[in-house]
């Protein structure tokens, strides 16, 4: 397996924490998957790219204000579904995960954390013990090997 998408419904159909037993609750959870994937983190790429690979491009100045307004939307029609509660479903499942990953995309800028729906969220998905230990695994071999300041 090769998609991170694939790997985590994979992995979320054999762990009960992370996918409901109930139907209609695995069809949410796979639809905010999908819309983490193919809604939101093409636009937050998009500007990702811009931001950290060709700021100093013309065509990118540009371009950026239009890729922000972009991103927002998404943005904000995410935090409309998350207000008022703490999860996409009614507890944490792989799709918080998933949408959490694509939002530390923007951990360059403030465009999550000053949010007042989605940085709280971030933040609460963050502070999970399991995610604590998952990055910490995750960037390992990044600490390792990164060259001596």
């Amino acid at each position: 397996m090769f998609e991170s998408g694939a790997i985590l419904m994979h992995i979320a159909e054999q762990a009960p924490a992370l996918m409901p037993a109930d139907i209609a609750a695995r069809s949410r959870v796979r639809t905010w998957m999908f819309a983490a994937l193919n809604s939101i983190e093409p636009h937050v790429q998009n500007l990702v790219s811009i931001d950290l690979f060709n700021a100093n491009e013309d065509w990118a100045k540009a371009r950026r204000p239009a890729a922000e307004k972009f991103a927002l939307a998404r943005l904000d029609g995410l935090a409309s579904a998350l207000a008022g509660r703490n999860n996409l479903v009614n507890e944490f499942t792989v799709a918080d995960l998933l949408m959490v990953t694509v939002l530390r995309f923007l951990r360059h800028t403030t465009i999550v954390t000053d949010h007042p729906v989605l940085g709280p969220y971030q933040a609460r998905c963050e502070a999970r013990p399991a995610f604590q230990r998952a990055l910490t695994a995750q960037m390992a071999n990044f600490v390792k090997y990164a060259p001596a300041a």
